[in-house]
């Protein structure tokens, strides 16, 4: 089978240039949008994910404005902190860093976010619009995901999608999200039995698992089309290498579509928190070229 490798990193490049577009309409009616992002200890791939971000802000004309808490924060300050960004009308976005340290239970600070400015799209607020069918902030992840999955199936209406995974961030709102396309949905998860006989079904396959290489070959239908949200570094030999949830070399040659690790989602992910922003601020994005 030809199968279409999906460049996560050039569909990112085109939805970024949309919001630059967007960025510059705003910043000439006065506004400028300004992404406030929290970190909480010293976890090194946390620094790299925030200062990546920080840098993609400035390439599209969004003030980034990093706040770098100690890893011993307490409770009070965290949520000191959030609060006085969510009355700082000169901040239209807050990005809190996850995961955060063990004394710090993240759903909590979530929730401190005024839902107007959350560009992770996690507050129940906004979770609640999306499962609701209403207008709101997408979470990042799943808006990049369901962006490159309609870049080689634009009609999702009537097709098996299974999602792997039901976490907060990623599985649950991307079951819902493909709901609101009228896809047919299956979820598997940690309880599910056998779910390799659930996966094979799957014109849409979605995996969030945080497990390396779980989906093997025989786990995926021909011509499926799979996004692999997965990534997990592993040294050996002192070579460093990101994994994704599929074996990739294994399932390529069956699929007609499929992401990579790295370069897949990831790009998105961060494409698309910039788009929230610009909708927090205000803006929208120009129609696609």
């Amino acid at each position: 089978m030809n199968t279409h490798i999906i460049d996560g990193r050039a569909h990112a490049a085109a939805l970024k240039a949309r919001v630059r577009m967007g960025v510059e309409t705003l910043k000439a009616r006065g506004v400028r949008p300004r992404l406030a992002a929290i970190l909480v200890g010293d976890d090194p791939a946390s620094h790299i994910y925030v200062k990546s971000k920080c840098l993609q802000c400035e390439e599209v004309g969004i003030t980034p404005s990093p706040h770098y808490l100690p890893k011993d924060t307490s409770s009070e300050a965290l949520l000191s902190l959030i609060r006085a960004l969510g009355e700082d009308d000169s901040v239209h976005g807050i990005l809190l860093q996850l995961p955060l340290p063990p004394h710090l239970e993240a759903s909590r600070f979530i929730e401190a976010i005024v839902p107007h400015k959350d560009v992770d799209g996690l507050t129940t607020y906004q979770m609640g619009r999306l499962m609701s069918g209403q207008e709101g902030l997408i979470p990042c992840t799943p808006k990049g995901c369901l962006h490159l999955i309609q870049s080689v199936s634009p009609e999702l209406k009537g097709q098996h999608a299974v999602v792997v995974g039901r976490s907060r961030l990623v599985g649950t709102p991307m079951a819902n999200l493909l709901l609101s396309q009228d896809a047919t949905l299956s979820v598997v998860h940690l309880a599910t039995k056998d779910p390799w006989t659930i996966t094979r079904q799957a014109d849409i396959l979605v995996v969030a698992a945080g497990s390396p290489h779980l989906v093997k070959a025989d786990w995926v239908k021909e011509g499926a089309v799979v996004i692999d949200v997965g990534i997990t570094a592993r040294v050996e030999g002192g070579v460093r290498t990101l994994m994704g949830d599929v074996a990739f070399d294994e399932v390529a040659p069956k699929v007609k579509a499929i992401t990579p690790v790295p370069g897949g989602v990831g790009p998105m992910t961060v494409a698309c928190l910039l788009e929230n922003t610009l909708i927090c601020a205000g803006g929208t994005l120009p129609p696609c070229a």
